[in-house]
């Protein structure tokens, strides 16, 4: 079954009439190839720059500590990437381990115990520490859940992602009522925003994960979740590429 004004191939009814034979019809079709090589490349190519800017930033940070004789540029014609992210996995790794001891929780102890006497230091060090421990919990009461609040106005919802309830010394002067810890992020830079408490009643849950709503926020809208998936839309382009081609060679009288 085909909706009204589509052809077969997924291509607007009355398409093949804007692709004549000679140029605008090879100007259609390039321009159809370029889309989708666009598609396929793009994506691949700015993923594959993150990694190599992360793997460049974590060496650049660990080599100057890694004495010269222990380097494999010092004994290879060629400079490894990677090397130093391996040793900083390692030592992580490792620092991990110590801690998960009684030797090394002790000195973690006594280390944050000197942070905690410094003015200055102490509240960046515990507001850093919080951070971190929310962003890398396994508990499921951090950052796993998206919803919709009528927010700046009547009829007007946003996306929010929603955390933990307020501690007992923030309810007590909240409304008697059940409320949630929500962040309002702007777009298209979610890492801004709003926070807020909001009453739970307030609050509707959405079947979508974070990573559908950031995408969703980043693009202005543009990528909607649960509406069209990615490979859809490389085959959809595909599809009109070719019916574009085929529109052509009919176009085209025969010799």
């Amino acid at each position: 079954m085909m909706n009204d004004g589509i052809q077969s191939g997924g291509l607007p009814a009355g398409t093949a009439n804007k692709y004549p034979a000679g140029r605008s019809g090879l100007a259609g079709r390039l321009r159809n190839y370029f889309l989708t090589g666009l598609v396929v490349a793009g994506p691949v190519a700015v993923t594959l720059w993150l990694v190599w800017w992360f793997v460049t930033w974590v060496d650049n940070l660990v080599r100057p500590v890694i004495p010269l004789a222990y380097r494999p540029e010092t004994y290879l014609p060629i400079n490894i990437p990677g090397f130093g992210l391996i040793i900083a996995f390692v030592a992580l790794t490792l620092l991990g381990f110590l801690t998960a001891n009684l030797v090394g929780s002790s000195v973690v102890s006594f280390g944050e115990g000197v942070l905690n006497r410094m003015p200055i230091v102490r509240p960046i060090y515990r507001t850093t520490k919080q951070i971190f421990q929310t962003l890398f919990s396994s508990s499921e009461s951090s950052f796993r859940r998206v919803g919709l609040v009528e927010f700046p106005a009547p009829g007007m919802w946003s996306l929010v992602f929603l955390t933990q309830p307020p501690s007992p010394p923030i309810a007590a002067h909240l409304p008697q009522t059940e409320h949630i810890s929500a962040f309002l992020p702007c777009t298209p830079n979610p890492t801004t925003g709003f926070f807020f408490y909001v009453p739970r009643a307030d609050v509707i849950d959405l079947d979508i994960t974070v990573e559908q709503a950031m995408s969703l926020l980043i693009s202005a809208g543009i990528i909607q979740p649960g509406v069209e998936d990615p490979h859809h839309r490389l085959a959809a382009l595909a599809e009109t590429a070719r019916a574009a081609q085929a529109a052509h060679k009919e176009a085209t009288p025969a010799k």
